[in-house]
């Protein structure tokens, strides 16, 4: 199988390009580099994180709102004080690449997705704002376009590192002294820690949005 960093570069800054395709790619770079931490973490991010206590910081307790299904006027804010927001007003995205950028293609832009309470969670807070209504939390469309942006971003990080190794160009295997030369890259953690602080910055490119068409005859092959 051939691989190219400096295609896999290119692609993680073309905003037509589905992160969920270009992970295969990135997870087999990775091996043919013996790079086996960031191939692992690669394959998780793509997977979904089963423990969740192993999921990094960018994946978890993200700020949403708390809204209420009202018969009249469909989902609204939920009447709510402060020190209950803090407490339910966050949640954690544990699922795969490919699911969470589904939603976020098929989210508007200023719009988000709701995802109902845990059933524990919802009878407490019920009982403690007297109310019967369902309870979700409302996760707006730009959480889960920066975590994907995040995602993007590591692999453009890594190989930026990979090109300026001398790792550039088309290859079908790569030599034991080449492989040597970029070991100390195999550091997946190093990456998503600069990506999530160096995002906004970075040339990574927003999820695009679905438009009608697409969503009812689906993407052009």
């Amino acid at each position: 199988m051939s691989t190219s960093v400096n295609h896999l570069d290119e692609r993680t800054r073309d905003s037509a390009e589905l992160l969920e395709e270009i992970m295969p790619t990135a997870i087999t770079l990775a091996m043919m580099l013996r790079h086996r931490k960031m191939a692992a973490w690669l394959r998780t991010e793509f997977d979904g994180y089963q423990d969740l206590e192993a999921a990094p910081p960018y994946r978890r307790q993200l700020h949403g709102h708390i809204v209420a299904k009202s018969p009249q006027y469909g989902w609204i804010p939920a009447p709510m004080d402060d020190q209950q927001k803090e407490e339910f007003g966050y949640m954690d995205l544990p699922e795969g690449v490919k699911s969470l950028e589904k939603i976020c293609l098929n989210c508007k832009k200023g719009s988000g997705n709701r995802v109902l309470l845990a059933k524990e969670d919802m009878a407490v807070l019920q009982k403690q704002i007297n109310l019967t209504a369902e309870l979700a939390i409302n996760l707006s469309r730009d959480v889960y376009c920066r975590l994907l942006r995040t995602v993007r971003a590591s692999i453009y990080l890594w190989t930026q590192e990979l090109m300026a190794a001398g790792l550039a160009g088309e290859h079908n295997h790569y030599s034991p002294e080449e492989r040597a030369k970029v070991a100390q890259l195999d550091d997946p953690e190093t990456f998503w820690r600069r990506a999530m602080e160096e995002v906004g910055a970075l040339p990574i490119p927003d999820v695009r949005e679905v438009g009608f068409f697409e969503r009812v005859f689906g993407r052009a092959g």
